[in-house]
């Protein structure tokens, strides 16, 4: 078949109006306002504006991947000491409880009160853990959500939930949902990116995760998450190869990009521009991305900000750090994510060693966006994907035990962006194991990050297989102004 031929006959209808509906005019008025301007055809024009006055202009999101356990953190329960080792077996029988593979076996389920001590920190009074010594000296910058709950209760399911807003695959992240509604404000990096943090401790349980955490689904592909290493160069190929020179690698671009303008004009499909965009960001990050990882500028007090691990790259405090200097360049979203959370056992010497990693790194990072007057349009999300249960899994001793997981309530902190700092928000019931006040779900926090940023979690929609897709999908969800100052 001739190649022409073969080209027209993959065009489908979709992309033939979508082809025939953006017309010259639309493409003219693109080209003089530029891609912050006017949204790109996919998007059929749309502004790529907030939607209303934002109060934050970014975000951060620094996600705990196994589930951090709120009954050790946050959610304190001093009233558990007197019922140590109450089997609550009937208990869960009666509220129905959806026990994992790991637990539902036990003959007992033993209450285990925290073996970590609390105490009132700040104006508030907010209790917080010794865990997090460092996130008291802050507690009057944050807003601790103690009533979140989700629908799933294994880690793939929960997080594709939590970051994607579906457990259902295919879904398009919540960075990418970012960057698709507001745009890029530096053209030489990617809007959305990714930092993997390393954590010390030997014996973690570390989930896996996959790029559907921060991909772009049924997003175009420019707006996923780009993930930047921390081992090595941050991008693979940013260095020319030996004997390509600069001026060379530019012409090949220059042709391929001519190349496949021709299949976009003779097909329509616009994964092809997608392409196109993404040599060109690569070229252009071969400049930005070294300014960018160099730190050898950063000042000795910043360092003592974060701790001395900021120095070593790869450790939270470094991801933190390289965070903000993202953020200070013009990215809309960074996710850093920090694995090892999962304490089904040994949980008072492994939590201690995860909340070691992360807690000055997060100190240095509110700080240091308050120094530089950031923090009032930096939104700032820590928390991992549902919670712990109140009864040990394995065996339960004075010193030891671990948790399994519960979706009916856990704890994540927000901060910055118009968030009124030193508030608790929600409640849960004695054993932390039902939500007594203010619930929240995960459909809520996505509509609030996003009223936060601009956005009405109606309106930012894109249509896919016939239906406007949504990030908070087509059930209900609410945004919690209680949150906001």
């Amino acid at each position: 078949m001739n190649p022409v031929d073969a080209f027209n006959d993959t065009v489908t209808r979709r992309q033939f109006f979508r082809k025939s509906g953006t017309g010259l005019g639309v493409a003219a008025m693109a080209s003089l306002m530029g891609e912050r301007g006017m949204g790109s055809i996919e998007g059929f024009g749309k502004m790529k504006l907030p939607q209303f006055a934002p109060k934050a202009k970014r975000a951060i999101y620094i996600s705990l991947i196994g589930a951090p356990s709120q009954l050790d953190l946050f959610d304190y329960k001093p009233e558990l000491e007197k019922r140590y080792k109450e089997d609550l077996k009937g208990y869960l029988a009666k509220e129905g409880e959806r026990l994992t593979g790991m637990t539902a076996g036990q003959a007992e389920f033993p209450l285990a009160p925290s073996r970590f001590k609390f105490s009132q920190h700040g104006q508030s009074g907010t209790w917080i853990s010794e865990a997090l010594p460092w996130h008291g000296k802050m507690a009057d910058d944050l807003c601790i959500i103690k009533s979140m709950h989700t629908d799933a209760i294994n880690h793939e399911p929960a997080t594709q939930l939590i970051y994607t807003g579906s457990m259902v695959n295919g879904k398009a992240s919540m960075g990418s949902w970012m960057s698709y509604g507001l745009g890029s404000m530096n053209q030489d990096l990617p809007s959305f990116v990714v930092l993997h943090a390393t954590n010390s401790s030997p014996t973690a349980n570390v989930q896996a995760i996959s790029s559907r955490l921060w991909g772009s689904g049924y997003l175009p592909g420019k707006y996923a998450g780009v993930a930047l290493r921390s081992l090595g160069d941050p991008v693979l190929f940013l260095k020319d190869s030996p004997g390509v020179p600069r001026e060379m690698r530019r012409s090949m671009l220059d042709g391929l990009g001519k190349l496949n303008q021709k299949s976009y004009e003779a097909i329509g499909d616009p994964e092809i521009q997608t392409r196109m965009q993404q040599y060109e960001m690569a070229y252009r990050m071969q400049t930005s991305v070294p300014e960018l990882t160099d730190l050898s500028g950063e000042k000795e007090d910043t360092y003592a900000m974060y701790g001395e691990d900021s120095r070593k790259r790869g450790t939270f405090a470094s991801s933190a750090l390289m965070a903000r200097r993202l953020l200070e360049r013009g990215v809309r979203f960074v996710q850093i994510f920090h694995r090892g959370w999962d304490q089904h056992g040994n949980l008072p010497q492994d939590l201690a060693s995860q909340c070691k990693d992360v807690d000055q790194g997060c100190y240095g990072l509110i700080q240091d966006l308050k120094q530089r007057g950031m923090l009032e349009d930096t939104l700032v999300i820590w928390g991992g994907e549902f919670g712990r249960t109140v009864y040990s899994q394995g065996t339960l001793t004075e010193t030891n035990y671990g948790r399994d997981h519960h979706p009916r309530c856990f704890s994540i902190w927000m901060a910055g962006a118009g968030i009124k700092g030193g508030q608790v928000y929600g409640e849960t019931d004695e054993m932390s194991y039902n939500i007594t006040e203010n619930p929240v779900h995960i459909r809520d926090l996505h509509a609030t990050i996003l009223h936060a940023l601009g956005m009405d979690h109606e309106r930012l929609t894109y249509k896919f297989q016939g239906l406007d897709q949504k990030l908070t999908g087509v059930e209900p969800a609410r945004v919690i102004t209680d949150l906001f100052a």
